[in-house]
């Protein structure tokens, strides 16, 4: 019977030493086409040599990523489901009654990369800085229309944030998720949208949009021409941020891999040059900062939302 108890007791070191012996499922909370989304794909492949198995990528959208979230949640704290964030992780608890409570549910692994956000224009809209855009939504309140990813989103709250700083009120058009509110930018159904730079940069460069200003607090190498909201209104910064987490109860050394895994794909120069030239800015940091820093936008940006009355449909 004790030797029974013993090798029950070793079954769970040495699931941890062989981890992982099978598939990974990274759950990412958004349609296919937004930004979370091309990050996960940029950097799956060496995410897998990096875990020594395949990583499957899995898009469960909705409630601006808090349905994705809840289903990682749910699952076994194994180490075989991931999720990796937007930064709609911060406030969606803020937001929809079933939104997990990322502090309690999820364990926060890794924030991985930054951007600051642009804001763009379609051509046929007439004002082409800062300044002409606040000129016209003053003339002309509520007739200027920009789109977000879904109410919370920072698309949303940075909007709210340009409203604040410049006096003006604007109309908001929210669609569900990244790839379809760039699709309505791109079929000159909105006016304006403050996004993630990395997945409207394309569409700057080929000039399908055109880039009003940056949200960063200096100018970018790749848009080196266009001014920060900074420079208009001092103190405006507007950035994106996407992170790594798992279920709670993840065991420390597997957490441990699955950090050391992301972090060594990361520090590929092949990988990082390519997040680098779309505008992201390397991170890769420690799963307590990483807390610390959902926790501060948390409480920064729920104040926010309450202050609005921001309400989810």
């Amino acid at each position: 019977m004790r030797k029974l108890i013993a090798i029950l007791a070793l079954v769970p070191c040495l699931a941890l030493a062989q981890y992982p012996n099978k598939p990974v499922r990274l759950i990412v909370p958004f349609p296919p086409g937004g930004t979370t989304d091309l990050i996960a794909r940029m950097v799956q492949a060496k995410f897998q040599e990096s875990l020594g198995q395949q990583v499957l990528i899995e898009n469960r959208g909705g409630a601006g990523g808090s349905i994705g979230a809840a289903e990682a949640a749910r699952a076994a704290p194994d180490g075989y489901t991931l999720l990796m964030v937007f930064d709609t992780h911060a406030v969606n608890h803020h937001l929809y009654k079933d939104a997990p409570d990322p502090f309690k549910t999820l364990e926060h692994l890794m924030l991985m990369v930054t951007s600051p956000s642009t804001l763009v224009a379609v051509q046929n809209f007439p004002p082409a800085s800062l300044p002409g855009l606040v000129e016209r939504a003053r003339a002309e309140a509520g007739k200027v229309t920009y789109a977000t990813a879904g109410a919370g989103s920072s698309n949303h709250l940075g909007a709210l944030l340009l409203e604040q700083y410049a006096g003006i009120r604007m109309t908001h058009v929210p669609y569900k998720g990244g790839g379809p509110m760039i699709q309505a930018l791109l079929g000159n159904q909105v006016d304006i949208c403050l996004m993630s730079t990395p997945l409207i940069l394309p569409h700057i460069q080929a000039g399908k949009v055109k880039a009003i200003a940056v949200g960063g607090r200096q100018r970018m190498a790749v848009l080196p021409n266009v001014p920060t909201l900074a420079e208009t209104y001092p103190g405006f910064e507007q950035i994106s941020w996407f992170g790594l987490l798992a279920p709670a109860g993840l065991p420390r050394e597997v957490a441990a891999r699955v950090h050391a895994g992301m972090a060594r794909t990361l520090a590929v120069p092949e990988v990082r040059q390519r997040l680098t030239e779309r505008g992201f800015d390397v991170v890769a940091g420690t799963p307590e900062e990483f807390l610390r820093f959902v926790r501060a936008e948390s409480d920064k940006l729920g104040k926010l939302i309450r202050d609005s009355g921001i309400k989810v449909e």
